[in-house]
């Protein structure tokens, strides 16, 4: 029951990223381990790209970064950055769970 409960309560995850970066590649692995065991809704934003600037001035030194959501809030805005429950750099799978865990319970 209590699955199936967290599955209606799901976060989103949303993680900032460029190409070309490794520790990018090494942050979806731990995503992808998490999701396998607690599935969320995923987004993911190039900091790069011109759409994306207001991350990239906040982020660009700085990625991976991923901000943990509920499912239902509204999308990620650069303006509110400094209220949104994050990781940045190198987090494990326990660290994110963690995370999803203060999400759920706020």
């Amino acid at each position: 029951m209590r699955v199936t409960s967290r599955l209606f309560q799901s976060c989103r995850i949303t993680l900032f990223t460029r190409e070309h970066c490794g520790l990018c590649t090494q942050a979806r692995s731990v995503l992808s381990d998490v999701w396998d065991k607690r599935p969320f809704a995923f987004t993911e934003t190039d900091i790069i790209k011109p759409e994306a600037k207001g991350w990239r001035d906040l982020y660009e030194f700085d990625v991976p970064v991923i901000h943990i959501s509920k499912a239902e809030q509204p999308a990620e805005d650069p303006k509110l950055s400094s209220k949104a429950v994050k990781l940045m750099h190198r987090f494990t799978p326990e660290e994110v769970k963690a995370k999803m865990d203060l999400v759920e319970k706020s």
